[in-house]
């Protein structure tokens, strides 16, 4: 695996970008709401395409509102929009920004994980071989791979 986390992050910048993150949060809370799993998947979805045909729909509404049926809110339907407008570039900086912080945790996590299988590997090696400490060692991080019991009361085999 190649090492392609070979930094640390100064705790100053974590600290102020947590300071920041949570002012953004804070600012923006009283805007946001939370939808259900229903509600996520059976709203109609405005894609990249669909949204000149709302604006000019939104255009129409305003040069020629005879046609707007009366139940419709063409206030809202602006309001929407302009949410919408507003929030897309918000959700574009922070959709990059999290698939950054996702990819860097994840291979940071990789990287650290192989390491340490490396180590445990070791320890095991030289619990076999009877090499003075290494049992105790060997005896912690095992149980990371310990397998609980299955359903019928027999304990499964373990991963050594």
């Amino acid at each position: 695996m190649d090492n392609k986390i070979n930094f640390t992050i100064p705790d100053e910048v974590i600290t102020e970008v947590t300071q920041k993150l949570n002012e953004v949060a804070s600012v923006l809370q009283p805007y946001l709401i939370a939808l259900t799993p229903e509600e996520r998947r059976t709203i109609p979805k405005m894609s990249d395409k669909t949204v000149p045909f709302v604006e000019k729909t939104l255009e129409y509404c305003q040069t020629a509102p005879q046609f707007a049926p009366p139940y419709m809110d063409r206030e809202g339907l602006a309001g929407d929009m302009k949410v919408t407008e507003q929030l897309t570039p918000l959700l574009r900086t922070v959709t990059a920004l999290n698939d950054g912080l996702d990819d860097t945790v994840m291979e940071a996590g990789g990287e650290s994980y192989v390491n340490a299988l490396s180590y445990y590997n070791s320890v095991k090696q030289a619990t076999k071989m009877n090499v003075p400490g290494a049992k105790s060692i060997y005896d912690d991080l095992k149980k990371r791979f310990e397998k609980t019991k299955s359903g019928n009361g027999d304990p499964k085999p373990s991963a050594d």
